[in-house]
């Protein structure tokens, strides 16, 4: 979950990331051929890989786009181990698809840590995440790696381009409200139409770009000090500023309001935006009261919170699969 730095980061300062508990699993094992089959039927589609190309077994297949992710992040753990053969992979995610939670990047993580505990390789955390980095290409052209990293390590982390990333640890829970529009949008899409908009307007949005830088790093400052007022404040005024270079939407202001309304201290959109997902930030008493008025907006909402916990790979019982 993104808390400050969408759209600033590409250009100066720090994104913050947090990560929370929501877990990708997925559980693999050795086939006879060379072939990368997927079976992603809780999300709606399942296939195979052959020599790249994707052959499908539910849905259409256009679904492939879905999948080619893990088939990239698989194909390159068993390049990096050194070893030539095919892989079942099943695939379980709490994490919702193209929604600004970075699910794709914690399932290529999940991929990466299953396929090399089925070769019994032993990565280490960071090498699970440049090899998850690999398939995250295959769908954002050229991510940042901050998604994968913190879906790799968990806990709090901060990336600023030329620096890299820096990890935090926050004592204790910390509960966040995720609204979701339901209304899926592109990253990379959101990112170009912001360098459109710069090129028009280079020292207007150049200001708004360096406005969110200062707001991300002093909003890392509020968070390691629990200053929850801080905080929903530096969030409202981010969200402000997101607005004003074009990534939120009707649905994302009228969530942002509505949890504002009910109790919470601070809103904004997380992620690219352009659809996706908004988070709130409230004192526990008032939690209730935003998911439920999130809900009432016709909208998915639940209760999240941080987590030290990053990939975890170990064998399991499960149908012969290793995970």
């Amino acid at each position: 979950m993104i808390l400050f730095g969408e759209h600033s980061v590409v250009y100066r300062g720090p994104a913050v990331v947090l990560a929370i508990d929501r877990r990708a699993r997925v559980t693999a094992q050795k086939r006879n051929d060379r072939k990368i089959f997927v079976d992603a039927d809780n999300l709606g589609f399942s296939g195979y890989f052959e020599d790249d190309v994707y052959y499908p077994a539910r849905g259409k297949a256009w679904r492939g786009r879905n999948l080619s992710a893990l088939n990239m992040a698989a194909r390159k753990t068993m390049e990096h181990l050194g070893v030539d053969s095919g892989v079942n992979m099943k695939v379980r995610s709490m994490i919702p698809m193209a929604v600004g939670l970075g699910s794709s990047a914690a399932v290529c993580v999940a991929t990466v840590g299953a396929v090399q505990q089925l070769f019994d390789a032993n990565l280490s955390k960071e090498e699970i995440s440049r090899l998850a980095l690999e398939g995250e290409t295959i769908i954002h052209g050229k991510p940042s790696g901050v998604d994968n990293t913190v879906s790799a390590f968990g806990g709090v982390i901060s990336y600023e381009r030329g620096l890299g990333f820096k990890h935090y640890k926050v004592e204790g829970s910390m509960p966040f409200i995720i609204g979701d529009t339901m209304r899926k949008r592109s990253t990379r899409m959101m990112v170009e139409n912001v360098a459109a908009l710069k090129e028009r307007n280079p020292d207007v949005v150049d200001s708004v770009l360096g406005a969110m830088a200062e707001l991300s790093a002093r909003g890392l400052d509020a968070l390691l000090a629990r200053d929850l007022a801080k905080l929903g404040d530096l969030m409202n005024i981010n969200q402000g500023l997101l607005s004003a270079i074009g990534v939120s939407t009707m649905k994302l202001e009228s969530l942002i309001h509505t949890a504002r309304r009910n109790g919470a201290l601070g809103a904004k959109l997380t992620g690219a935006g352009g659809g996706g997902c908004m988070i709130a930030v409230a004192e526990e008493r008032d939690l209730s009261n935003v998911e439920k008025a999130i809900r009432r907006r016709k909208s998915e909402s639940y209760r999240v919170t941080l987590t030290d916990r990053g990939v975890e790979c170990r064998w399991v019982e499960d149908d012969d699969a290793n995970s």
